[in-house]
């Protein structure tokens, strides 16, 4: 595995990984960031040039410094063939196996190598498969030639009315003063260093949210290094009120307009939410979201 760090090459890895769509989605919207000022510091690693089979995007060395931040310490990989996938993943100059990390991914075969190579390496592996959900952008909802959205179509498309996209409280961008708040409600942090990566997300890339009477928010979104929508609450009150309809227009529209790509995951556990979000057109797509969080035992 070698790094790919030349823009022109790394736009036409990136339009290469388009067409692999959505198995492809965590290393592409990974690269999406990188050509963007890369503010995680993340690289891009293939087995081969131009003709890859493999594809895994990670922090550079100096920015895993703390071999029990996972939060920090992610992988992400795609794959075109299974073949030397468990090779590739089992060298030391590609995975660092001896600190905590995750692998995140959007094809569930990556798990027999990930589970064969930790279990020579001593490393206990913990697997989460939830609901890879998207919006089908059609060509009549990008940005038109002068940059605006058709938002009229948009509209249409999610089936809302004007008191849908206005909602009952006004719309915000989070910032990192908000970093508490998100990390209090989000399943999967709940600590101090994921607190340092919401903070570090909500430096560099959009949230979306709903200004309660309070003067907090009471309904977010954020997105991470990979164009995943993540962290993603609408406090208890405030829950089946459509604030997360709301949030839903105010990211759509951005996304359009920035050509960004997005996505994110939803548990099945959340069967209302699911629902609402199957009527409104958004897409459950066949190969899940799956993360491997990796941990030597060491650690344990």
């Amino acid at each position: 595995m070698f790094v790919i760090n030349e823009p022109q090459n790394l736009q036409i890895l990136y339009d290469s990984l388009e067409k692999s769509i959505p198995e492809s989605y965590k290393v592409y919207g990974a690269i999406f960031h990188i050509k963007n000022k890369n503010p995680f510091n993340l690289e891009v690693l293939v087995d081969a040039w131009p003709d890859y089979q493999i594809v895994i995007t990670r922090p550079k060395k100096e920015e895993m410094k703390d071999d029990l931040d996972h939060y920090t310490n992610t992988y992400h990989i795609f794959t075109k063939t299974f073949d030397n996938l468990e090779e590739v993943l089992a060298s030391p100059q590609v995975i660092n196996w001896e600190q905590a990390f995750q692998i995140q991914g959007c094809q569930e075969n990556l798990g027999e190598a990930i589970r064969k190579v930790s279990a020579s390496k001593s490393v206990q592996v913990d697997y989460t498969k939830t609901n890879l959900v998207t919006f089908d952008i059609s060509e009549k909802f990008k940005t038109s030639s002068d940059g605006n959205v058709n938002l009229m179509e948009l509209t249409k498309m999610l089936n809302m009315d004007e008191a849908s996209k206005k909602g009952d409280f006004p719309s915000i961008f989070l910032d990192a003063s908000h970093a508490g708040l998100v990390n209090e409600y989000w399943d999967f942090g709940k600590n101090e260093r994921s607190l340092k990566y919401v903070e570090h997300c909500l430096q560099h890339f959009p949230g979306f949210g709903v200004l309660g009477p309070e003067g907090v928010p009471i309904s977010w979104v954020v997105m991470e290094q990979s164009c995943e929508i993540r962290m993603g609450n609408t406090v208890p009150k405030y829950r089946r009120q459509g604030n997360m309809v709301q949030i839903s227009y105010q990211g759509l529209e951005y996304f359009i307009q920035k050509k960004m790509p997005f996505y994110f995951h939803v548990a099945d556990s959340r069967e209302s939410f699911i629902q609402a979000l199957r009527s409104f057109g958004f897409k459950f797509l066949p190969c899940g979201w799956h993360q491997w969080n990796c941990t030597p035992k060491k650690y344990c």
